[in-house]
Parts: structure tokens; C-alpha cells; sequence
């Protein structure tokens, strides 16, 4: 081993310690999912189970309710997203490409949304809501995601799209397509990798949220998300690991998926709208 590789070697031991502190609770997440009883309430730790069972996993997909909670989570990330990515690409394309009087104070403005804390938002939200009778409503919660995703879908897709030349919007005006068709045949096919970036963290943000939907549903149990009923997983014995455990997988497995689909896009994506603008 060289000189080069023993200085390295801090480094490398240091980043082997982060990835084990990360990945750690995942892994004891899925293990404790597939765990027999037996050995979840070991009073040994067991790391390696000898014996797998998939019994948590029906206990959990048969828990009453699971399949509304994933139902109402799965409605209103979508919807955030989806809502988010209209107004947010209408907005990104009004600060890339136009030059208008407050445009500088519009993306001041944004980045401070995006910075400032959603904790800060919650007891605003709440009376909002209380007062204009949208409690207990999944449209509530969606238009609350929408808020919040929507200063970082702005700022990404601006980025994107001021790594675009618009040279090539202009080349399409000149034979004849008008600037919308330009955006849409041109412009709107290269902002496939930061839609998909965006969409994906976007997705992220509101499937995990619990703060918020804990606050803003609490009459209609059945209008709950998947986070807020897993925090209230038990039986009549108390809590049920195994199937709290397998829960949790399942609930994590969309995101999951989603990323591994889209992993190349999200990374180029990521990329042009981080190191543009």
C-alpha cells in the first residue's frame, strides 16, 4: 500500500462508517420483518435469523385498514405532484426564459420558502384549515404537500431549463411554430431528466410527511395516511414488531422501486438543474 492509499485511508473508513450507520436501520427494518416471533423478542440480538417466516407480512397486509391508508397516501402524493409540476413549470419557464418587472424578487422569494423550516407552518395550517372547514379532508393534506413541494420543483426545473439553450425555442419560432408549440415539441422533451428528478423527491417529501397529516386528520380516521397509521400499529398485546416491521417495509418499497426505475434520469436531472441558473 502506497503513501497515496494510507492517506486515503481515513477517508474511506470514515465513509464505511457512514454507510453502515445508514444502511444499519434499513437492514434491521426488513430483518425484523422477515424475523419468527422467537427471535424479535430474543432477549440476544439476533442478526443472522436462521429460520425466515412471511407471517408478519400477512399479519400486516390484513391489518384493517392498511389497503385504505395506502389508498388515501398514494391519492394525495400523487396529486401534490402532479399539482406541483404544473404551476411549478409554468413558474420555472416565466423566470428562465421572460424578463419581467419583481422576476428577481419572485426567485428570492422562492428560495425562501424553500429554506424556511415546514414545522413553522403547522399551527398556520391548522387554523387555515379549522377555519375554512377543511379538516379531516384529503384535499387539505394534498394542497398542504403542494405548498410544500412546490419551491423546490420551481427552483430545479429553472436551473433545467436555463441549461437549455433557448436558441433552439427561437429556431422553431422562426419556422413557424408559435412559442407554446416551441416549448412543447422542443423544450418540454429535454426536461424529461428534472420533471423526473423533481417528481421523484416530490414523491418522497409527501409520501414520508407524518406531521401534517397527523394534525390536519383527526376526526375521519379512514381520511389517515400510511406514516400516521403506522404510528399507531399495535394489538391488544400492545405492538406487534413484526408486523409493525413488515408494515414499514411494504411502505417503503414504492419509493424504493421508484427510485431504482428511475435512478439515471434523477441523477442527470438532479445534476443540470443544481449546477445551472
Amino acid at each position: 500500500m502506497n503513501r497515496r492509499q494510507l492517506r486515503r485511508l481515513p477517508l474511506h473508513a470514515a465513509a464505511l462508517l457512514v454507510f453502515v450507520l445508514s444502511v444499519f436501520p434499513v437492514y434491521w427494518m426488513v430483518l425484523t420483518a422477515f424475523k419468527p416471533t422467537g427471535d424479535i423478542q430474543s432477549e440476544t440480538p439476533v442478526f443472522l435469523p436462521t429460520a425466515l417466516t412471511l407471517d408478519h407480512f400477512t399479519e400486516a397486509v390484513r391489518a384493517d385498514g392498511f389497503w385504505i391508508f395506502w389508498r388515501n397516501s398514494l391519492l394525495v402524493t400523487c396529486g401534490c405532484v402532479l399539482l406541483a409540476l404544473v404551476v411549478a413549470l409554468g413558474a420555472a419557464f416565466a423566470v428562465a426564459r421572460l424578463r419581467w418587472k419583481g422576476r428577481r424578487g419572485f426567485i428570492l422569494m422562492v428560495f425562501i420558502a424553500q429554506v424556511a423550516p415546514w414545522e413553522a407552518l403547522l399551527i398556520p395550517m391548522y387554523v387555515i384549515a379549522r377555519d375554512t372547514g377543511m379538516l379531516d379532508k384529503l384535499s387539505m393534506l394534498t394542497l398542504v404537500y403542494f405548498m410544500i413541494t412546490l419551491p423546490f420543483t420551481i427552483v430545479t426545473l429553472r436551473g433545467f431549463l436555463t441549461a437549455i439553450p433557448v436558441e433552439l425555442e427561437e429556431a422553431a419560432q422562426v419556422d413557424g411554430c408559435t412559442r407554446a408549440v416551441a416549448f412543447r415539441r422542443i423544450t418540454l422533451p429535454l426536461l424529461a431528466p428534472g420533471l423526473l428528478a423533481t417528481s421523484l423527491f416530490g414523491f418522497i417529501t409527501a409520501w414520508n410527511e407524518f406531521a401534517f397529516a397527523n394534525m390536519l386528520i383527526i376526526k375521519n380516521q379512514d381520511d389517515r395516511t400510511l406514516p400516521v397509521w403506522l404510528s399507531s400499529f399495535s394489538n391488544v398485546f400492545g405492538t406487534d414488531w413484526g408486523a409493525t416491521m413488515a408494515a414499514s417495509t411494504l411502505f417503503a418499497l414504492p419509493v424504493l422501486l421508484l427510485f431504482l426505475m428511475l435512478q439515471g434520469r434523477v441523477a442527470s436531472g438532479t445534476t443540470s438543474g443544481a449546477v445551472k441558473g
